[in-house]
């Protein structure tokens, strides 16, 4: 498709106000489509395989080369096209993806790793320990209800990318069924009361279960595990950050399964 010469210069145009719905969160009125801004973010997607459905760009930006030529491309006047992003100062490039369906019979495949984050509320936590899990080997991560969705515009800008690529799955009763059949066990993180990570044997299937900021895992998901795990702390600290034990557990599985 060429570049287009048009200008959207409406606010109130349709394509303009599902971007919006999108960057808002908004899935009814976005048609269940996702928005995605900047140069890493758009390219990232397009090399992870994922379906853009509609690439905006402002005034006097050129299409990038690597968007195909079958996807729709609309121009918007700068002052239209700042006013559907998030960001301060925009790249003048955003599309509209079909989001990835996650499954966890992906995540079953060779020796399960995978992160269960329950009811976490931080974006940036979450796109991080998407990042992470991805970097350190793992098959999966499992989200709950209550808990900010890894399609928020926070989270997949702190994920880099790997949210595009990694399985991302709602971890309901199904799916602890699922997993409890195929021997995974599942390791609660706890500030107390736990054994140091390092005594646990991460080589055989795992769900690393990360409970929320503040809270921490409730006792519902508590008595789902097989064992309660601690990451030792020789400094004067009550907790780490979500983010940051989950990419350590995650870190210490990997250094666990390159030694085997």
């Amino acid at each position: 498709m060429p570049a287009p010469t048009y200008v959207i210069t409406s606010r109130a145009n349709p394509s303009v106000k599902q971007l919006r719905a999108a960057f808002a969160g908004q899935a009814r009125l976005s048609g269940g489509l996702v928005a995605i801004e900047g140069d890493h973010l758009v390219l990232e997607a397009l090399q992870s395989g994922m379906v853009l459905k509609t690439v905006f760009i402002s005034e006097r930006r050129p299409v990038p080369d690597e968007v195909p030529k079958s996807v729709e491309v609309l121009r918007l006047a700068n002052d239209v096209f700042r006013s559907c992003v998030e960001t301060q100062s925009p790249q003048g490039i955003a599309a509209l993806l079909v989001p990835p369906v996650g499954s966890v019979e992906k995540m079953l495949r060779n020796t399960p790793l995978i992160l269960v984050a329950q009811a976490l509320q931080d974006p940036g936590n979450l796109g991080t320990l998407v990042r992470s899990a991805e970097a350190f080997g793992a098959t999966g991560v499992l989200t709950t209800l209550g808990g900010v969705s890894p399609w928020n515009q926070k989270c997949i800008r702190a994920s880099a990318g790997s949210v595009f690529r990694l399985p991302v799955a709602q971890a309901d009763e199904a799916a602890v069924a699922l997993l409890k059949s195929h021997k995974v066990q599942f390791l609660a993180a706890m500030p107390t009361n736990a054994i140091p990570i390092e005594q646990a044997d991460l080589k055989l299937p795992t769900a690393l279960l990360i409970g929320n900021e503040g809270a921490g895992l409730d006792a519902e998901w508590t008595a789902l595990a097989d064992r309660r795990i601690t990451i030792p702390t020789p400094g004067r600290v009550e907790s780490l950050n979500a983010a940051v034990a989950g990419s350590l557990l995650l870190y210490e599985a990997s250094r666990q399964r390159a030694s085997r």
